[in-house]
């Protein structure tokens, strides 16, 4: 004969037994619910609602560069590119935040799934929302693949791996603390910023209307 079954069951978690109780957070549900109920049945209070002021921007949406956690927490973990996806290196991931608050985004990936002709241009990915001015260059708001590569240049493609441009990079020899990619605010020019690859940086900014 099957042992009767106990009312009390325990919490996998804890050794409390699960006894129904009510605590004040039910009857705070309760009262909003018919707070709710309320504000549905009055016309005025239901205008008020609506007249009421939409909330603030997130505080910590701030102007500039955004650090590797920043971008890191905006970045997929992998990106597609040329037929194949590529896993981002969080670690070695930066942005930037303009004044209309869009955003480009750049990060180094594990490349080491493609051929090695494709590795010599394809070094990280680009993930951008306006207007980007790269040097001398613009490019359009899209997802791309770049490099820095022999010559002093760095080259961006399209997805499908083709060459969209090509900008000049300079190398900075004064630089205290390279790193793989970091990218700093120009101190000589407000609005422009160097993406950094070791010594060698380019700078974007966002381009210019042309009306």
């Amino acid at each position: 004969m099957q042992a009767a079954l106990h009312t009390d069951q325990m919490h996998p978690y804890d050794d409390v037994s699960m006894k129904k109780q009510y605590s004040p957070l039910h009857f705070m549900l309760l009262l909003s619910v018919l707070g709710a109920a309320w504000v549905w049945s009055d016309p005025a209070a239901l205008a008020q609602l609506a007249a009421a002021p939409a909330p603030a921007s997130q505080p910590n949406a701030r102007i500039g560069v955004l650090d590797r956690v920043q971008a890191t927490a905006i970045l997929p973990p992998s990106v597609f590119y040329k037929g194949a996806s590529a896993s981002v290196q969080g670690r070695n991931s930066a942005g930037i935040r303009f004044t209309d608050g869009a955003l480009a985004l750049m990060a180094l990936v594990d490349a080491s799934g493609y051929s090695s002709a494709v590795q010599q241009t394809y070094q990280g990915y680009l993930l951008n929302e306006l207007q980007l001015q790269i040097g001398d260059k613009t490019l359009a708001p899209g997802a791309y693949g770049f490099g820095f590569i022999a010559g002093n240049r760095m080259v961006v493609m399209d997805i499908g791996g083709s060459e969209i441009l090509r900008a000049t990079t300079t190398r900075d020899e004064m630089l205290a603390h390279p790193t793989p990619l970091q990218i700093i605010p120009d101190a000589s020019v407000p609005g422009h910023y160097r993406l950094y690859l070791g010594r060698s940086y380019v700078t974007l900014s966002a381009a210019q209307s042309s009306h």
